[in-house]
């Protein structure tokens, strides 16, 4: 039983390093309560200084001064069913208790002059964790790993935008800002404290109005790297198992973005759509878990009048973890190790949201974000026959996961 212990803290460890409960994979669909609310888009619809980190150039729409502040409460609910390391004709099941987040933003614009506009962004953009240290009823923590997880990343985004009177560009140096703490109990508990870095990028974007009402958006946000100090190689390390055949390094790759939109106004009404496609595969840590790129498209309409707006939207995102051959014992890990510990599996998300002028120069706006309950099975027989002494013995277990997310911002938005 010592060994399964010890196989399964490498299990968990392995994955607690990765941000898990987020919606396009671990990235949120949008960035401020207009983006939210029209389904994740903005590389060409205007939606003020929040634009400044989905497509820079926008900013150089706006005119005079603009401040916005608010936040997302962001709540997913994720279950972990497995019999992998039950004994025979039993299974641990728990809900994970990481179920409240607090993600802000803060965003700022002011133009220079006629053609100029400098903005600022402050955003937490993906992260959050798994809590199972309730330990799914078994008191040493083997059933669910007594595995816990926290990743956090903000990113610093100081922009600066051209304009003439048909387009625009837009270029933002982005630092960004993690943190991850990694913990297992394997019959005593393990960890290393939390880790952070400092990492480097930039967004790169433009705009060109065909008409007054039509205007099109490209948008490029490059790969971030992150390492994150005797993490997740220290956790793995020292365990004399190597049929796990997995070798885990310190280093976790925000994935670079490519995007690509549309926006059109016709007299109160704004239609809205993105495409865009996350490059997981090529993100270092991610291609080693088996992420593939991921295809995004939203869609929002917007309703304004004099006071008010009120928009809905739809964002679908495909599923970017693929599943390996269930035929072998080091396959059957990796897909245990995505589907317990970050199952970023969640694809469709149904988006609405509204605001408020409380005076002439200030506007309350507000989001909800709904993506319904999906499932996900991966067998696990070889692992537990691993844990055995056979990993060539197919014991049938399997591990099921489901995931659902609600997600409520709130922004203040002033112009001077």
């Amino acid at each position: 039983m010592k060994k399964t212990k010890l196989a399964l803290a490498i299990t968990a460890t392995a994955l607690m390093s990765q941000p898990v409960l987020a919606t396009n994979g671990d990235n949120l669909i949008g960035l401020g309560a207009q983006a939210r609310a029209l389904g994740g888009t903005g590389t060409a619809a205007f939606f003020g200084s929040e634009n400044a980190l989905t497509n820079p150039a926008l900013i150089g729409k706006s005119q005079g001064t603009e401040f916005a502040i608010g936040g997302t409460l962001f709540k997913p609910s994720v279950k972990a069913t497995t019999n992998v390391a039950a004994p025979p004709g039993q299974q641990a099941s728990q809900t994970s208790a990481n179920d409240t987040n607090i993600i802000p933003e803060v965003s700022l614009s002011t133009r220079i002059n006629d053609n100029w506009t400098f903005g600022v962004g402050i955003f937490g953009s993906a992260g959050m964790g798994v809590d199972y240290r309730d330990n799914g009823g078994y008191p040493d923590g083997t059933g669910l790993f007594n595995g816990y997880s926290n990743l956090q990343l903000m990113k610093f985004a100081p922009t600066l935008a051209y304009n003439s009177e048909r387009f625009g560009v837009g270029f933002a140096p982005v630092i960004q800002y993690g943190a991850l703490d990694i913990n297992y109990n394997n019959g005593a508990n393990v960890g290393n404290g939390m880790s952070t870095d400092l990492g480097w990028g930039f967004n790169l974007g433009g705009y060109f109005d065909i008409t007054q009402d039509l205007t099109l958006g490209l948008a490029y946000q490059s790969a971030i790297n992150m390492k994150y100090k005797n993490q997740i190689s220290r956790a793995a390390a020292g365990f004399n198992l190597p049929a796990f055949g997995v070798n885990f390094g310190d280093e976790l790759e925000q994935p670079a973005e490519i995007k690509a939109g549309i926006a059109y106004t016709m007299n109160n009404w704004l239609f809205t759509a993105d495409a865009k496609q996350i490059r997981w595969g090529d993100a270092k840590g991610y291609k080693d878990f088996n992420w593939k790129d991921q295809n995004v498209f939203g869609a929002g309409v917007k309703y304004s009048r004099d006071r008010y707006w009120v928009g809905l939207g739809y964002n679908y995102g495909s599923d970017p973890i693929e599943k390996k051959s269930s035929t072998s014992y080091v396959n059957q890990a990796v897909n245990l190790f995505n589907n317990h510990f970050f199952p970023g599996i969640v694809e469709q998300h149904f988006t609405l949201g509204g605001g408020y002028n409380i005076t002439q120069n200030m506007t309350l706006e507000g989001a909800i974000v709904y993506a319904p309950e999906v499932t996900k099975t991966v067998g696990t027989g070889y692992v537990t026959g691993g844990f055995m002494g056979n990993p060539m013995m197919d014991t049938g277990t399997s591990h099921k996961v489901t995931h659902s997310q609600m997600g409520y911002t709130l922004s203040l938005r002033m112009n001077f």
